[in-house]
């Protein structure tokens, strides 16, 4: 009986020590169908979601975006316990090797040795006596400083890379709209009769896409950090982009075309492998540019100066551009609860920046000169 707990007490102990190495450490995507993370994130974010519905709005919304942080500490809580079963069990099975002062050793002292040397704690009421059970307190101790570690430095990469994320995502706030939608990023961008700020910014957004797929496949968790408003998510801006490059793609000439081109292909590539990591199959979508809407955003873009080459030509094309990307945003967007934008504004409304805490509703302008109400955010 010893030895098969021993057996099993190693294999939890490489599959928690593997996972914490390909989470935290191999700065890839993982193909394997068995991963202790993937099997958590599966388990808790589920049920997590299931509650948001059940709350207001905007208490649903905070509470999922505790999800991600609190994540993070439940997942290293996890490896934490399962590196230190892992050698109770394994001390067990070496026969309870254990000088215990006041009792008998026994499985309990030997989880109960096993703790104390993870964190290092060196109480010393517990003590191995065998070479055997000395040199696993010694792997188990240096293990809890190597975890300590990665833990250290774990979390300012990740809070680093979200920092990035979140920053573009507020400089699209006066650019787009709250929420970003692709009508209104070219409408505001009338004045760019060149196209060459237009080309600069998709440039930006085309590396800012880049950024997310890599930090994003090295660390998921990401994925469930939410914005700091409620109608901003760094999916809908990556969506909001994909739109912009679509229009561009079929309604615009000159240099920004080809801009255009580029940072589609990098969007697109990017919510692709996403989908992969998060097992989440391309799924049709609602509609989200019916017939009514085409029409209120070929309107949007005239008073921008913008006219689509030709309108049925142009609307089968835009058709096939979005089949190539929707149905994958559609099924990330049901997977971490977060709301598609719009293809063009509903209504009149402030952006964020034109909003306050401490002020009541009150007329603001917008950019190009309308105005807007306050309604508080």
């Amino acid at each position: 009986m010893r030895w098969v707990v021993g057996v099993v007490g190693i294999a939890l102990l490489a599959i928690v020590l593997w996972d914490a190495f390909e989470t935290i450490i191999l700065p890839r995507r993982i193909s394997g169908r068995f991963r202790l993370a993937k099997l958590f994130y599966r388990a808790t974010w589920p049920p997590w979601r299931a509650v948001a519905p059940l709350l207001p709005r905007r208490p649903g919304d905070a509470f999922l975006s505790f999800y991600g942080p609190l994540s993070l500490l439940l997942l290293l809580a996890l490896w934490a316990a399962g590196i230190a079963l892992a050698f109770g069990m394994v001390q067990w099975a070496a026969g309870s090797a254990l000088s215990m002062t006041g009792a008998d050793p026994g499985f309990g002292a030997d989880m109960y040795m096993s703790g104390t040397t993870f964190f290092t704690l060196g109480l010393g009421d517990v003590v191995p006596r065998t070479p055997l059970a000395k040199t696993l307190t010694v792997i188990e101790a240096g293990m809890g400083f190597a975890f300590l570690a990665l833990v250290i430095g774990y979390f300012p990469v990740i809070y680093q890379a979200f920092s990035r994320r979140e920053m573009a995502i507020s400089l699209l706030d006066a650019r787009a709209g709250s929420p970003p939608t692709a009508g209104e990023l070219l409408w505001r961008y009338r004045w760019d009769k060149s196209g060459d700020a237009l080309a600069e910014l998709l440039r930006e957004w085309e590396r800012w896409a880049a950024d997310v797929l890599e930090s994003h496949l090295s660390y998921p968790a990401l994925a469930y950090f939410r914005s700091q408003h409620y109608n901003q998510s760094w999916l809908a801006a990556l969506t909001t982009i994909l739109d912009a490059s679509a229009l561009v793609l079929v309604g615009l000439e000159g240099g920004c075309v080809e801009q255009a081109r580029l940072t589609f292909a990098m969007a697109r590539h990017a919510v692709v492998d996403l989908s992969q990591v998060f097992n989440t199959p391309p799924h049709e979508p609602a509609q989200r540019l019916s017939d009514a809407e085409f029409s209120r955003l070929q309107a949007r873009l005239v008073e921008a100066g913008l006219t689509l080459r030709e309108t049925g030509g142009a609307g089968q094309q835009l058709a096939e551009l979005r089949r190539l990307y929707e149905p994958y945003v559609a099924a990330l967007a049901r997977h971490l609860a977060v709301t598609l934008p719009p293809w063009v504004r509903q209504g009149e409304r402030p952006d964020n920046w034109q909003t306050s805490a401490w002020e009541g509703p009150k007329r603001l302008p917008r950019p190009g000169g309308s105005a807007a109400t306050d309604d508080h955010f």
